[in-house]
């Protein structure tokens, strides 16, 4: 297991590869690792967890042994990024079932809004010691 909280996301999706781009801006310590929902580490995660293996409709925080879904992953990873994104982590006062509708509603509309990409994306080799496999 990874000791870093590792950041699982669409490998394929624009709007996924922003917000990990977005992470690593504003993670300089280096604290996230990375893996791709596709890559076999993500396939074995998903696995594991008894969740869907071939749709990709949320990123997954995975710190040690927990997972944290959707708006609760989103927040947990907004808590540990420099600058005032922590102030975000404000919203974990709202029901989970709440913040999920508007993260639910992104999340499938996100290839129409933002595409899609043929293959995952490859790290820049400054931070591909970051990614899983």
């Amino acid at each position: 297991m990874n000791e870093k909280p590792v950041l699982l996301f669409d490998g394929v999706c624009n709007l996924c590869n922003f917000v990990v781009s977005f992470t690593i801006e504003r993670d300089p310590k280096g604290k996230f690792a990375f893996a791709s929902l596709q890559s076999d580490y993500g396939q074995e995660l998903l696995a594991k967890q008894n969740l869907p293996q071939e749709t990709f409709d949320t990123f997954i925080l995975q710190e040690g042994d927990q997972i944290y879904l959707k708006s609760t992953g989103a927040l947990r990873v907004a808590r540990r990024l420099s600058g005032l994104w922590p102030l975000l982590y404000g919203f974990i006062i709202v029901p989970a079932p709440i913040r999920d509708v508007v993260y639910s509603f992104i999340a499938r509309n996100r290839y129409k809004w933002f595409g899609k990409k043929d293959q995952c994306m490859i790290p820049s080799p400054e931070v591909r010691a970051r990614f899983l496999g």
